[in-house]
């Protein structure tokens, strides 16, 4: 190095986004037909954002995938919808409404629709024969999500077996797999919900505005605040209030609860979480909320 040069500074941020970078690249070199779990939430916005980084100023190799519950809220759909469009990416969505319409699929007794994807999804991967697909979870978020690898290989019936992880020394990544396996990728697996929003603010990514405060009528229910709307309706005894809130994660309308927020930035919103001692599906999201086994148990069966 050149006498009086500084050495590069290497952030937490910059090491991340390397490894994401990485994980996509070597996915477009070994798999045939991947695919990007794609709900306009936040992860797969980054995850997006990852991927397109990764192959600039070439196009995104990759489909997007949405499993639509038909209660999603309005402002991620027309977010999803205008970015797909923006980058001229090719969006397949499997629709949970068509499940139930045919009758492959019932509605539950509560009303949301979450833990109905399973089935949808396995039908669009095997349907079009996706033999990666990268979805944006990350092992801060919830205890079954922490066993993952960045690899995780599902059986033919779609299935996942924590016991059957492979190991991943020196960021040696395993895809081989049988005729109707597939492979689950996660390449934000090492970030936490503050490096997301600190990426989200360094990167300047735009986001649907609900994940900012806004005013919203909501009502609550088991510790949550749940939207008003035509998905998630109070009962006699719940009492409808207007309040200034913001939401962390973003599901199923009838699940996924708010909080109460000022944070109308980006870096207000890293402020905020900083602070937070609760895991945003742990906070928000009814669906994870039925036992400490819910997520794993769904993951077992083909859930992302």
């Amino acid at each position: 190095m050149p006498t009086g040069t500084t050495k590069p500074t290497v952030t937490e941020l910059d090491a991340l986004e390397s490894e994401s970078i990485f994980v996509f690249r070597e996915v477009a070199a070994e798999f045939e037909r991947p695919v990007i779990l794609f709900s306009g939430g936040k992860d797969s916005i980054v995850m997006l954002h990852l991927a397109r980084k990764a192959f600039a100023p070439a196009p995104v190799p990759f489909t997007l995938l949405h499993v639509d519950t038909g209660h999603n809220f309005q402002e991620v759909l027309d977010y999803r919808d205008a970015t797909v469009a923006a980058l001229g990416l090719r969006l397949e969505v499997a629709r949970v409404e068509d499940y139930l319409a045919d009758g492959r699929l019932r509605e539950r007794a509560d009303g949301t629709r979450n833990q109905l994807q399973t089935i949808p999804l396995l039908d669009a991967i095997n349907g079009h024969r996706f033999d990666a697909v990268f979805g944006g979870g990350r092992r801060d978020e919830e205890r079954a999500r922490a066993k993952e690898r960045i690899f995780s290989l599902r059986d033919e019936f779609g299935q996942w077996d924590p016991r059957n992880q492979r190991p991943e020394l020196w960021s040696l990544y395993n895809g081989r797999h049988r005729p109707g396996e597939h492979v689950r990728v996660f390449p934000l697996s090492n970030w936490t919900e503050l490096d997301i929003w600190n990426y989200i603010e360094r990167e300047e990514i735009a986001l649907p505005s609900i994940y900012y405060a806004h005013e919203r009528d909501v009502f609550e229910r088991d510790g949550m605040l749940l939207a008003v709307g035509p998905y998630s309706q109070p009962r006699p005894s719940e009492e409808v209030t207007r309040r200034v809130v913001r939401y962390r994660t973003v599901g199923d309308m009838s699940c996924t609860g708010a909080v109460a927020s000022t944070a109308a930035s980006a870096a207000e919103v890293v402020v905020e979480v900083a602070a937070s001692e609760l895991t945003e599906r742990g906070a928000t999201r009814a669906d994870d909320r039925v036992s400490e086994a819910a997520m794993e148990d769904r993951k077992r069966e083909g859930y992302f």
